[in-house]
């Protein structure tokens, strides 16, 4: 009796792939990557061996891929395939997901801030609010922001908030419970460098830390992660006494791996002195001898404007 062996079907994730993989070849024609053009197609888009010249593999390798016939695809050729099919950000970390069930590794290029969130940032007038990059380089914020951590935040020394959180000894003093925060700022640091490993700002802002701070280096050294998008703190300002906040880390799914962080009052007695900080701040600002956000020239420029000098935008007040 003869037996016949059932083909095997690819698994799902390998179908997956596979089909992402000839949609993004269907959609590119060989003038698109730099190819001539060599008569009529009997199918739209670039042909399999095309696929495999451009990115350095064998073309029986590739047509075996697109078959779900392949393990796990390496990082490298993963990111030589996304090359030549000429994958946007999205798409890439798309590929590496399905390949390899986790998103890929590389230096993110700094964005400049969307109007939206800029837009969101003065439509909370009450809340302080602002935007960091995985760099903790401070983006925007709105006005209540610079009631609560002072005019210079997000400017100049005070650009990245890792860094005046342990090297600015006012903000340092502000945070009643600094060790559980600064734990916590170690903690996201050295999480956003397993993700972006070669970004030359984010190595800068931990090699000044690990140099200038003697806790963030023994935390550092104690390979520390301990991250929390959202919590309870004290501080003290020195307007209007000890308040205790709550703050919320939101990620924009951006990029630029962007964060928007809200402070809110974490009871009446709070509420109330966010509001005070505003009408001293503001008392601040109108008397004569204190110029106002707007009026400042040349306007302060911020870690974004400097990687985007065309989005430069006037500080707001």
């Amino acid at each position: 009796m003869e037996h016949r062996t059932t083909p095997r079907r690819p698994a799902p994730q390998r179908t997956e792939l596979a089909q992402f993989l000839q949609a993004m070849r269907a959609r590119l024609g060989p003038l698109d990557v730099g190819l001539p053009e060599t008569g009529r197609r009997r199918t739209p888009g670039l042909r399999r061996q095309e696929v495999a010249q451009l990115a350095a593999v064998s073309i029986d390798w590739y047509i075996r891929l697109e078959q779900g016939r392949v393990g796990t695809p390496g990082v490298a050729v993963l990111d030589a395939l996304a090359q030549a099919l000429r994958l946007s950000v999205a798409e890439r970390r798309h590929l590496h997901v399905i390949a390899r069930g986790q998103s890929p590794v590389g230096v993110a290029a700094p964005l400049p801030v969307a109007d939206s969130l800029r837009v969101l940032l003065d439509g909370m007038p009450l809340l302080p609010a602002y935007l960091v990059d995985f760099r903790f380089d401070v983006l925007a914020h709105n006005a209540a922001a610079a009631a609560l951590f002072g005019e210079d935040f997000g400017t100049g020394a005070a650009g990245n908030s890792a860094r005046t959180l342990f090297l600015v000894p006012r903000v340092r003093e502000m945070q009643l419970d600094w060790a559980q925060v600064a734990r916590e700022m170690v903690g996201h640091l050295r999480a956003n460098l397993a993700r972006h490993p070669g970004d030359p700002r984010l190595l800068e802002v931990i090699a000044e830390l690990r140099s200038e701070s003697p806790e963030f280096g023994a935390w550092w050294d104690d390979h520390t992660v301990r991250q929390r998008a959202h919590g309870t703190k004290r501080l003290h300002h020195p307007a209007v006494g000890p308040l205790t906040v709550r703050y919320d880390m939101l990620a924009t799914l951006q990029d630029g791996d962007q964060c928007l962080t809200v402070v809110t009052p974490a009871d009446p007695a709070a509420e109330l002195a966010l509001r005070e900080m505003l009408v001293h701040r503001s008392n601040a600002l109108t008397r004569p001898d204190v110029r106002t956000l707007a009026a400042r020239t040349p306007p302060t420029e911020t870690p974004a404007d400097r990687a985007h000098p065309a989005a430069r935008r006037p500080a707001r007040p």
